[in-house]
């Protein structure tokens, strides 16, 4: 995402169209994945949770400054915020807590759905309107649901699935997958048959375990869209069926107007 750090608790990250929305502000996955790459060069430790509250736009062509704060710094778990603005408006308020042991206790008790394999997959289409912005830099292709061009007004599924990658990125981190899970908004348009748009209010990433991927699965599943606000909450799966992580958000929710 070129997030670079400027000091000992600041970084910084140029909106520019790679991590842009189609309106021209910064994509709110982006924003989420640049406030962890800053707490986990701050404190050393891998994201185990985090949420990222939206307050602000950062248009494109500014310069996010993010600053992070670390409040707890325990023997297992740091906890810790960061908080980004573009001149003195606040952006973004991501907190998080960080830390992992060596216990072998646990399991995965959700499985992944049967979907065809990324290259049996056809790409997701947008329109005109929408390039020029994060779209065209991850690759994401329909893995179940319809595509943009299927919606045509009667309901469906409120679960669809896309695969997801970075061309060349074999190693997620929590901050692709924050980026990833952001894709959730567009969810909303399944189970409505309708093309629309979601704005973040916030992100939830939660993760599990990394391992080394081509292709991420976003398995998308909308809870509710009502008096326009829609709920619901994204499992993120490896090429083998490994559980990477969830992803959940509120968003605001409008028809595309083009």
């Amino acid at each position: 995402m070129g997030v670079e750090r400027t000091g000992e608790a600041s970084w910084q990250l140029k909106v520019e169209p790679h991590v842009a929305t189609p309106g021209d502000f910064l994509f709110g996955g982006c924003g989420l994945g640049a406030g962890l790459v800053a707490l986990e060069e701050a404190t050393g430790r891998p994201t185990v949770w985090a949420t990222a509250q939206y307050l602000s736009y950062a248009p494109l062509g500014s310069t996010v400054r993010i600053e992070v704060t670390i409040a707890v710094a325990g023997k297992r778990t740091t906890q810790a915020r960061a908080t980004g603005w573009v001149d003195d408006r606040e952006i973004l308020t991501v907190n998080a807590a960080l830390g992992r042991t060596e216990s072998e206790l646990g399991g995965v008790w959700v499985e992944p759905p049967t979907v065809p394999e990324p290259d049996h997959c056809p790409p997701r289409r947008f329109p005109d309107f929408m390039r020029s912005s994060i779209f065209e830099h991850i690759e994401t292709r329909v893995a179940a649901g319809r595509t943009f061009e299927e919606l045509d007004g009667t309901g469906g599924d409120p679960r669809s699935a896309l695969w997801c990658r970075v061309p060349g990125h074999l190693e997620p981190s929590a901050a692709t997958l924050a980026v990833f899970g952001d894709f959730l908004s567009g969810g909303v348009s399944h189970p409505l048959g309708r093309r629309l748009m979601g704005q973040s209010l916030d992100n939830t990433l939660r993760t599990v375990q990394l391992e080394p991927t081509e292709w991420v699965l976003c398995d998308m599943r909308i809870h509710a869209v009502v008096a326009g606000y829609g709920q619901g909450i994204a499992f993120l799966w490896s090429e083998e069926g490994t559980l990477l992580g969830t992803a959940s958000q509120s968003v605001a929710v409008k028809e595309w107007r083009t």
